[in-house]
Protein backbone atom coordinates (compact mmCIF):
# COMPACT_ATOMS: atom_id res chain seq x y z
CA UNK A 1 0.00 0.00 0.00
CA UNK A 2 2.84 2.03 0.23
CA UNK A 3 4.30 1.70 -3.31
CA UNK A 4 0.55 2.35 -4.32
CA UNK A 5 0.17 6.04 -2.15
CA UNK A 6 4.09 6.83 -3.61
CA UNK A 7 2.98 6.31 -7.03
CA UNK A 8 -0.55 7.92 -6.36
CA UNK A 9 0.58 11.17 -5.19
CA UNK A 10 3.69 11.06 -8.37
CA UNK A 11 0.43 10.93 -10.69
CA UNK A 12 -1.43 13.65 -8.81
CA UNK A 13 1.84 15.88 -9.01
CA UNK A 14 1.91 15.20 -13.24
CA UNK A 15 -1.54 15.48 -13.59
CA UNK A 16 -1.12 18.96 -11.61
CA UNK A 17 0.54 20.29 -14.72
CA UNK A 18 -2.55 18.98 -16.98
CA UNK A 19 -5.36 20.34 -14.26
CA UNK A 20 -3.48 23.80 -14.37
CA UNK A 21 -5.29 26.63 -15.93
CA UNK A 22 -1.99 28.26 -17.23
CA UNK A 23 -0.45 26.56 -20.46
CA UNK A 24 1.94 24.76 -19.45
CA UNK A 25 5.11 23.50 -22.44
CA UNK A 26 7.77 20.89 -22.00
CA UNK A 27 10.97 22.19 -22.85
CA UNK A 28 13.35 17.99 -23.94
CA UNK A 29 16.54 17.90 -24.25
CA UNK A 30 18.52 14.80 -23.57
CA UNK A 31 16.17 12.14 -22.34
CA UNK A 32 12.25 12.70 -21.03
CA UNK A 33 11.97 8.44 -19.83
CA UNK A 34 9.66 6.70 -17.16
CA UNK A 35 8.52 9.60 -14.54
CA UNK A 36 10.11 12.08 -16.85
CA UNK A 37 8.12 11.24 -20.00
CA UNK A 38 5.07 10.91 -17.76
CA UNK A 39 5.83 14.88 -16.87
CA UNK A 40 6.06 15.84 -20.38
CA UNK A 41 3.13 14.32 -21.30
CA UNK A 42 0.94 16.12 -18.73
CA UNK A 43 2.09 19.17 -19.94
CA UNK A 44 -0.56 20.88 -22.84
CA UNK A 45 2.88 21.14 -25.27
CA UNK A 46 5.64 19.54 -25.87
CA UNK A 47 8.80 21.01 -27.97
CA UNK A 48 11.81 18.46 -28.34
CA UNK A 49 15.27 18.73 -29.84
CA UNK A 50 15.34 16.50 -32.89
CA UNK A 51 18.10 14.22 -31.18
CA UNK A 52 16.41 13.90 -27.36
CA UNK A 53 14.53 10.65 -26.90
CA UNK A 54 11.12 9.92 -24.98
CA UNK A 55 9.90 6.97 -23.53
CA UNK A 56 9.20 4.27 -20.88
CA UNK A 57 11.27 1.58 -20.88
CA UNK A 58 10.24 0.31 -17.66
CA UNK A 59 7.08 -1.31 -19.52
CA UNK A 60 9.52 -3.73 -19.87
CA UNK A 61 9.93 -5.57 -16.41
CA UNK A 62 7.58 -2.82 -13.79
CA UNK A 63 3.91 -2.09 -15.77
CA UNK A 64 2.45 0.77 -17.45
CA UNK A 65 2.55 4.75 -16.97
CA UNK A 66 0.46 5.63 -14.11
CA UNK A 67 -0.80 8.87 -16.11
CA UNK A 68 -2.19 6.98 -19.29
CA UNK A 69 -1.08 9.94 -20.89
CA UNK A 70 0.61 8.18 -23.65
CA UNK A 71 -2.34 7.03 -25.21
CA UNK A 72 -4.37 10.32 -25.19
CA UNK A 73 -1.12 11.89 -26.77
CA UNK A 74 -0.54 9.12 -29.87
CA UNK A 75 -3.61 7.02 -30.02
CA UNK A 76 -4.46 3.00 -29.38
CA UNK A 77 -2.08 1.36 -31.74
CA UNK A 78 0.91 3.92 -31.03
CA UNK A 79 0.80 3.49 -27.63
CA UNK A 80 0.81 0.33 -27.47
CA UNK A 81 3.80 -0.06 -29.56
CA UNK A 82 5.48 1.76 -27.03
CA UNK A 83 4.35 -0.31 -24.15
CA UNK A 84 4.41 -3.36 -25.80
CA UNK A 85 8.27 -2.39 -26.73
CA UNK A 86 9.36 0.41 -24.31
CA UNK A 87 11.71 1.78 -27.05
CA UNK A 88 11.86 5.03 -26.62
CA UNK A 89 11.69 7.68 -29.78
CA UNK A 90 13.36 10.79 -30.81
CA UNK A 91 12.10 13.83 -31.07
CA UNK A 92 11.74 13.80 -34.41
CA UNK A 93 10.02 11.25 -34.77
CA UNK A 94 7.78 12.13 -32.00
CA UNK A 95 6.85 15.45 -34.50
CA UNK A 96 6.10 12.86 -37.05
CA UNK A 97 3.92 10.91 -35.03
CA UNK A 98 2.36 14.03 -33.19
CA UNK A 99 3.74 13.35 -29.95
CA UNK A 100 5.46 16.33 -29.82
CA UNK A 101 4.39 19.75 -31.13
CA UNK A 102 7.24 20.71 -32.57
CA UNK A 103 11.04 19.21 -32.62
CA UNK A 104 14.31 21.59 -33.68
CA UNK A 105 17.90 20.98 -33.74
CA UNK A 106 19.47 20.82 -30.13
CA UNK A 107 21.50 24.61 -30.90
CA UNK A 108 17.37 25.75 -31.86
CA UNK A 109 15.36 24.15 -28.75
CA UNK A 110 15.86 27.31 -26.38
CA UNK A 111 14.67 29.74 -29.11
CA UNK A 112 11.82 27.74 -30.17
CA UNK A 113 10.36 27.27 -26.94
CA UNK A 114 10.58 30.63 -26.21
CA UNK A 115 8.59 31.92 -29.21
CA UNK A 116 5.84 29.75 -28.66
CA UNK A 117 5.98 30.44 -25.49
CA UNK A 118 5.92 34.85 -26.32
CA UNK A 119 3.31 33.86 -28.93
CA UNK A 120 1.06 32.03 -26.31
CA UNK A 121 1.47 34.97 -23.79
CA UNK A 122 -0.24 37.45 -26.55
CA UNK A 123 -3.92 35.69 -25.49
CA UNK A 124 -5.36 36.75 -22.36
CA UNK A 125 -4.97 34.35 -19.20
CA UNK A 126 -8.68 34.15 -19.39
CA UNK A 127 -9.07 32.89 -23.02
CA UNK A 128 -6.27 30.52 -22.50
CA UNK A 129 -7.59 28.79 -19.68
CA UNK A 130 -11.21 28.54 -21.53
CA UNK A 131 -9.20 26.87 -24.50
CA UNK A 132 -7.27 24.57 -22.01
CA UNK A 133 -10.56 23.58 -20.04
CA UNK A 134 -12.56 23.24 -23.50
CA UNK A 135 -9.83 20.72 -24.80
CA UNK A 136 -9.24 19.05 -21.05
CA UNK A 137 -13.41 18.21 -21.32
CA UNK A 138 -13.13 16.21 -24.42
CA UNK A 139 -10.13 14.20 -23.21
CA UNK A 140 -12.16 13.70 -19.76
CA UNK A 141 -15.13 12.83 -21.34
CA UNK A 142 -12.46 10.02 -22.74
CA UNK A 143 -11.15 9.08 -19.68
CA UNK A 144 -7.70 10.13 -18.59
CA UNK A 145 -8.52 10.20 -14.58
CA UNK A 146 -9.59 6.79 -15.11
CA UNK A 147 -6.61 5.30 -16.84
CA UNK A 148 -4.47 6.99 -14.39
CA UNK A 149 -6.61 5.83 -11.44
CA UNK A 150 -6.58 2.65 -13.12
CA UNK A 151 -3.10 2.20 -13.42
CA UNK A 152 -1.45 4.53 -10.39
CA UNK A 153 1.67 1.89 -10.39
CA UNK A 154 -0.50 -0.65 -8.49
CA UNK A 155 0.26 -3.12 -11.87
CA UNK A 156 3.89 -1.78 -11.65
CA UNK A 157 4.56 -2.46 -7.70
CA UNK A 158 2.44 -5.94 -6.86
CA UNK A 159 2.55 -7.73 -10.53
CA UNK A 160 6.02 -9.43 -8.68
CA UNK A 161 4.84 -10.01 -5.29
CA UNK A 162 3.99 -13.77 -4.28
CA UNK A 163 0.30 -14.18 -4.75
CA UNK A 164 0.16 -12.46 -8.39
CA UNK A 165 -0.63 -9.05 -9.42
CA UNK A 166 -3.47 -7.09 -8.51
CA UNK A 167 -5.86 -5.55 -11.30
CA UNK A 168 -9.15 -3.96 -12.00
CA UNK A 169 -12.06 -6.13 -11.95
CA UNK A 170 -13.34 -7.51 -14.97
CA UNK A 171 -14.97 -5.46 -17.41
CA UNK A 172 -13.65 -2.32 -16.01
CA UNK A 173 -13.56 0.48 -18.92
CA UNK A 174 -12.75 4.12 -19.07
CA UNK A 175 -15.97 5.24 -19.78
CA UNK A 176 -18.15 6.60 -16.97
CA UNK A 177 -20.75 4.64 -17.65
CA UNK A 178 -18.80 1.11 -17.42
CA UNK A 179 -16.95 2.73 -14.20
CA UNK A 180 -20.71 2.65 -12.76
CA UNK A 181 -21.61 -0.77 -14.41
CA UNK A 182 -18.61 -2.10 -12.78
CA UNK A 183 -18.84 -0.69 -9.61
CA UNK A 184 -16.43 2.15 -9.42
CA UNK A 185 -16.76 4.88 -7.29
CA UNK A 186 -17.28 7.83 -8.60
CA UNK A 187 -14.02 8.76 -8.44
CA UNK A 188 -12.93 6.14 -10.62
CA UNK A 189 -11.25 3.94 -7.71
CA UNK A 190 -12.32 0.43 -7.42
CA UNK A 191 -13.63 -0.55 -3.95
CA UNK A 192 -11.42 -3.74 -3.62
CA UNK A 193 -8.93 -4.96 -5.89
CA UNK A 194 -8.79 -8.58 -7.39
CA UNK A 195 -6.53 -11.15 -7.30
CA UNK A 196 -6.01 -12.85 -10.33
CA UNK A 197 -6.62 -16.88 -9.83
CA UNK A 198 -3.71 -19.00 -10.46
Amino acid sequence: MVDYAVMKRHTEDFMALWRSAKPTIAKVHGYAVAGGSDIALCCDLLVMADDAKIGYMPTRVWGCPTTAMWTFRLGPARAKQMMFTGDPISGAQAAEWGLANIAVPAAELDAATDALAERIAGVPRSHLAMHKLVVNQVMLTAGPRAGADAGDGVRRHHAAQPGGPVVSPPGAGSTASSRRSSGATAAGRFPKATRLAR
